[in-house]
């Protein structure tokens, strides 16, 4: 990637960042319910024991997911070259996305819509599935953002640019590797989430799964990000951050092991927050692209908004973001106890009949 005497103004940067930090939020919060929901088909044996991993993730889960519809709509705001771009070059990946989030969104509020097991075995493995598309997707994806997405300005379009990779040219070894490792992750991220908030069988089943799936993390989060900074590193700060998310994976195994829940999620979660910081490191000043065919660049300057529009939206997320912060802190300290089948209710055998 090329820089191209890129001067972004102080609004220009803070609003990179400010996308960053969304994304991480993210990463970090959906990434353990991503993790819980594809393990409830796996770790659930019967129907109270599913309903107890789904109760762990369902007075939060939606909310995690502003976190994305945030930064979207900021990227959309803030960066509109940017967002074009994205959403015109890489349309199939992002439906994909788009349809993943929907059934996984489905199934949580349709299961206990009829009392089949069958009706609800298919909505168990809907949330993994949609779970597991999105998580492999997004980790294709940001690995692409850090090989750098050709892009070239549209014909007779100046300022318009459109990605020339094609659809194929995504899925080159290093980003399929990112996108497994992201699924690895996030299953050790969620298997220890669940370590944290159950008691009981599920809780030694949760902890003996984040021990083998963590060994998984380490390994193939190693070489990713190995073959990352050898290949398209960013020089010392690369190197330093893949050695704090190594340890931080690391870190987390082994409070597992010693059945210290909370430091282990603190592990992982600081691991995702470095790999991610990383990641919009990597990104950063073209936004993820390779502009290396393009006459003019595609970078955080060429793709911003105008100064007017970050000013109104600085002084809108300054009012707006610490109240969502606030009450997505309180929703957290309301639902922190842990869970067990000892406080999921029977559920009636048969409904009453009507009239």
């Amino acid at each position: 990637m090329i820089a191209m005497n890129v001067e972004p103004t102080t609004l220009q940067l803070l609003w990179f960042c400010l996308i960053a930090l969304l994304w991480i939020g993210f990463l970090v919060l959906e990434g353990f319910d991503y993790g819980v929901a594809m393990l409830i088909p796996v770790l659930g044996r019967n129907d109270k024991e599913r309903r107890v991993l789904i109760n762990t993730i369902g007075p939060v889960w939606d909310g995690n997911e502003v976190w994305l519809l945030t930064a979207g709509g900021a990227t959309f705001a803030a960066f509109p070259g940017w967002y074009a771009t994205l959403f015109s070059g890489l349309y199939l990946p992002l439906f994909l996305i788009l349809i993943a989030l929907i059934v996984r969104g489905l199934a949580f509020e349709y299961r206990a819509k009829r009392p089949e097991q069958a009706w609800k075995d298919r909505w168990d493995w809907g949330a993994a599935i949609g779970s597991f598309v999105v998580s492999l997707v997004l980790g294709i994806g940001f690995s692409n953002f850090v090989k750098g997405m050709p892009v070239q300005v549209a014909d007779g379009r100046q300022g318009v640019h459109v990605f020339t990779g094609g659809f194929w040219s995504l899925f080159s070894p290093f980003a399929l590797l990112g996108g497994v490792v992201l699924v690895v992750l996030f299953l050790f991220h969620g298997a220890i989430f669940l370590a944290l908030k159950t008691r009981g069988d599920i809780h030694e089943r949760a902890k003996a799964f984040a021990l083998k799936v963590g060994l998984g993390a380490i390994g193939g989060g190693g070489v990713w990000l190995l073959w990352s900074n050898l290949a398209y590193g960013t020089g010392l700060p690369g190197w330093i951050l893949m050695l704090v998310a190594a340890a931080g994976l690391v870190f987390a195994w082994l409070m597992v092991k010693r059945e210290a829940d909370g430091w282990a999620f603190i592990g992982t979660a600081v691991s995702i927050v470095v790999i991610a910081i990383g990641i919009f490191l990597r990104m950063f000043p073209d936004l993820g692209f390779d502009n290396s065919a393009a006459e003019t660049p595609l970078n955080i300057v060429t793709a911003s908004a105008t100064p007017l529009t970050l000013t109104i939206m600085t002084w809108a997320a300054g009012v707006f973001v610490p109240i969502v912060l606030g009450y997505q802190a309180w929703s957290y300290w309301v639902f922190r106890r842990r869970l067990s089948v000892a406080n999921i209710p029977d559920e009636a055998k048969e409904a009453e009949p009507v009239g």
